[in-house]
Order: structure tokens, then sequence, then C-alpha cells
């Protein structure tokens, strides 16, 4: 077993997905939401983004050669789409939708977080396919994509752990608190799209 590839991996993945800093997101994503349907959309998002990642450990940039899509135009695409959300986090747009909603078996099931932008673009993001695809890359074979995998599926598995503790964080922070996070998470996701554009650009040399 080579214990410098799985901690290297680890950290990397650790570092790039940040399972503690989603989890005041995911709180803000699924506010009004029953237990149930909180616990159902963490299920959706972590196992949803680990077969992505397993794809793409597996078959690395050949997936995206295959539809014609490069790696710059896949992040100026989860770029934009990230962008619409941190709008609707701003101005309290996902919010006003759920008010008056008492019960949450009266909430709309199409107002789901789970694919996006919990699965894509924030666990199995542009950064999380590059760096599973550059460690599979680095160790070749089976073995190395085993390592690969299961480090990965440890990363978003502590994920799903966060996520469920976010009805205790929610409880903690209060109506206010959550308010609070709901629009600095709303600036920072913005900030994060912007980024994740320019990187797109960059990789197509439009951008210094």
């Amino acid at each position: 077993m080579d214990t410098a590839f799985l901690i290297t991996a680890f950290v990397t993945l650790f570092v790039i997905i940040d399972p503690i800093g989603m989890t005041p997101l995911f709180v803000a994503l699924t506010r009004g939401m029953g237990p149930s349907r909180r616990r159902a959309i963490a299920v959706r998002a972590c196992v949803t983004a680990a077969l992505l990642l397993i794809l793409f450990a597996a078959l690395g940039e050949a997936v995206l050669g295959f539809v014609g899509i490069s790696m710059p135009a896949f992040r100026i695409a989860g770029g934009l789409l990230l962008f619409l959300t941190a709008l609707e986090m701003l101005f309290e747009r996902r919010g006003a939708r759920r008010k008056g909603q008492a019960d949450a078996a009266e909430e709309d099931e199409g107002d789901d977080p789970s694919i996006f932008p919990l699965a894509i673009p924030l666990i199995a993001g542009p950064g999380a396919i590059a760096t599973v695809i550059l460690l599979a890359g680095q160790k070749p074979g089976v073995e190395g994509l085993a390592y690969v995998i299961a480090v990965m599926l440890s990363v978003v598995g502590l994920v799903f752990l966060m996520f469920l503790m976010g009805d205790l964080l929610e409880r903690a922070l209060g109506h206010v608190g959550i308010n609070v996070v709901t629009r600095l998470l709303g600036m920072l996701l913005a900030a994060l799209a912007v980024q994740f554009v320019l990187d797109g650009l960059r990789g197509f040399g439009l951008a210094g």
C-alpha cells in the first residue's frame, strides 16, 4: 500500500471539496425543509457526486473529449450556473418561494438542490474532477484507480456526515443567523462562480 500517495490524495481532495465549509451552504440551500427531505437531498447529492467522480477517475478527460467539451468550457458553464444560485441566495428568492409552506410535504418537489448545485458543481466541481483525473494519472492501473476511488469515497462520506449535522448548525444559528450566513455564502458563491469563469477563460488564453 502506497501510504504517501493515499495521504496526499486525501489531503488534496479534502481541501478541494471542503466538507466543513460546505455544511453551512447545505443548511442555507435546504432552509425550511423537513429533516427527512434534508437527509434525502444529502444522500442524492453525495451519491451523485461520488458516481460522477468515479466516472471521471476511471475515464478521465476522455469523457469530456467524447462529447467535445474541454475542461475550461466545463469551468465556465459551472461558474455561470453557480452564479445564478448565488443571486437567489443573496436576494432570498429561495426563501420567498417557500414562505407559507407549513408542511414539508407541500414543498415544491422541483426545488431540489441535490443535483445542482450540491452534487455539481460544489462537491463534484471542476476542481474535484480535475483532481481525481490527475491523481488517477499519477498512479495508473487498477490498483491506483482503486486507491483514488477509496480516498474520494472517504471524503464524500465526510461531506455526508457533515450534512447530517446541518440541523444542529441551523438550531445553533437561529433564523437571524441563518439569514446572515445565507447572504454571506451567497457573496462567497458569487465570487467562486466568477473565479470558475476566469479560470475557464484563462484556459482558453483569454484572461491573464
